[in-house]
């Protein structure tokens, strides 16, 4: 049976949210949902067939509403954000498409991005994932007109064109082939920006790579997080890039994922490809700041193609006090820094 969606507030995105996929667990006795994660968790650490849709009813999708939303959808908001601060002044996506979209995670960190209504599609071969979705889009006035088509995810994808599309913890599920159809697809449709997002672990990285070079080769610029369209400099093997997202849990979520803190930190690679000239960072935050008596270390990727570690001393004045706010995955210097 379904839970009635609690109508539309001025709350915010993120918080409307929370409070709808609040309301997704009542009647669902925990055990239930604990063993759906579980099983989730395994299926996810494996290795999926592109024939084989991972949610197959209402209580697997309603266990990775609660499981993945809120941490995917901060990741997406994070990778959106700085493909924000990269665009034109005014810039926004006047439609979007979410490849994989599931239950819309990514719809939703769009709409907190970017203010007021698009044309929205969400493409996913599990129609649970679908009407799950479109049962949650219901409590969001920006997704009110969205759409939730039924479409394998694979080389036969095909992709209406759109100002934005986002393709967010997909590419690892996929085969080879069907990663670079994808990919290529994503690319082809895009009329002014991809956004791909996957795991922060070596192998979410490499995926974000291959992704990035293909979204190249396909004439986009890279807007995000690389300060340049060049090629890595980290070396194949020795470190990987990613970054982190904090992740508020209710008490309800962390009943279902077995955690006792009130947040989480999310650990994902990305990457954002626009058709647009980008104004991207001067140099990005690749890993968390060391602060220390005095002074910040701050390890960048810079438009110079290389990695290279700064330190910022009290003799800096407002660039020491901006380094000791500076966070993982920011922009640096910062605009008022400078």
């Amino acid at each position: 049976m379904n839970v009635p969606i609690p109508p539309a507030t001025a709350a915010s995105p993120a918080e409307t949210l929370r409070t709808a996929l609040a309301g997704l667990l009542h009647g669902l006795p925990p055990k239930q949902a604990t063993q759906a994660v579980d099983r989730l968790i395994a299926n996810y650490r494996g290795r999926t067939p592109t024939d084989a849709p991972i949610l197959r009813d209402r209580a697997d999708v309603v266990a990775y509403a609660a499981y993945r939303m809120p941490a995917t959808f901060e990741a997406v908001r994070g990778a959106l954000d700085a493909l924000a601060d990269a665009a034109p002044e005014g810039w926004t996506p006047g439609s979007h498409v979410d490849v994989g979209g599931g239950t819309g995670a990514a719809t939703w960190a769009v709409a907190a991005t970017w203010a007021g209504e698009r044309p929205v599609t969400v493409l996913d071969w599990a129609e649970p994932a679908l009407a799950l979705g479109r049962e949650l889009a219901g409590a969001a006035p920006q997704l009110s007109g969205a759409r939730w088509q039924r479409s394998r995810i694979g080389a036969s994808l095909a992709i209406e064109s759109t100002d934005l599309v986002t393709v967010s913890y997909v590419l690892g599920e996929l085969t080879e082939a069907d990663r670079r159809s994808v990919v290529d697809a994503a690319a082809d449709a895009a009329r002014q920006a991809v956004v791909i997002i996957e795991p922060g672990t070596p192998d979410g990285y490499a995926r974000i790579i291959e992704a990035r070079d293909r979204l190249i080769a396909a004439g986009h610029r890279i807007a995000a997080p690389c300060p340049h369209s060049s090629a890595c400099p980290i070396e194949p093997g020795t470190d990987w890039c990613h970054f982190s997202a904090r992740v508020s849990r209710s008490s309800l979520h962390r009943q279902v994922k077995g955690g006792s803190l009130a947040y989480e930190d999310e650990k994902f690679s990305y990457v954002a490809a626009v058709r647009f000239d980008p104004d991207p960072a001067p140099s990005r935050v690749v890993r968390r700041p060391q602060i220390r008596k005095g002074q910040v270390l701050l390890d960048l990727c810079g438009a110079e193609e290389a990695l290279r570690r700064e330190t910022v001393t009290k003799r800096h004045g407002p660039l020491y006090r901006a380094a000791r706010d500076a966070d993982w995955g920011d922009a640096w210097p910062p605009p008022s820094a400078e």
